[in-house]
């Protein structure tokens, strides 16, 4: 897939691990990933009380689902990232920085009251484009 961070003195560097715009080939197939939260495989929250904890959680979900699509991380050309702490920014890029390398994608994290559990403090969606393959096979997926 061919995606690139699109980057204009005409506005502010950004300050985390995230590009002013993404732009990307129109081929491929795009992947809509749903909110991810720090619920592990089997049901249990990961990191309660620790934003580093369910971030890591987090970002092992999108590369899961993305995967199951035939993608990788790379892939992901836009995360909506919804936090209940705005102080806590500097510690998710931190760990967000582990996950996706450049060309970042395109970000907004804004901070919210409550999410579905009280025990979450982060939930990331995304959207992926991924390049078609020979027979571009859904490996992994289940259609429901």
């Amino acid at each position: 897939m061919a995606k690139s961070q699109v980057t204009t003195t005409e506005l502010h560097s950004p300050n985390g691990v995230f590009s002013q715009a993404t732009t990307v080939a129109a081929t491929g197939r795009f992947v809509f990933v749903s909110g991810m939260t720090a619920r592990r495989p089997d049901g249990s929250i990961a990191g309660v009380g620790d934003i580093r904890e369910q971030t890591r959680q987090v970002c092992e979900n999108i590369s899961a689902a993305v995967r199951a699509a035939g993608g990788t991380l790379a892939d992901v050309c836009r995360v909506d990232v919804y936090v209940r702490n705005m102080e806590d920014f500097a510690k998710i890029h931190e760990v967000r920085a582990r996950y996706f390398v450049e060309p970042l994608p395109a970000s907004t994290m804004v901070e919210v009251s409550k999410l579905a559990h009280p025990d979450y403090l982060i939930e990331i969606n995304a959207i992926a484009v991924i390049a078609p393959t020979g027979g571009d096979s859904m490996r992994g997926v289940e259609w429901t």
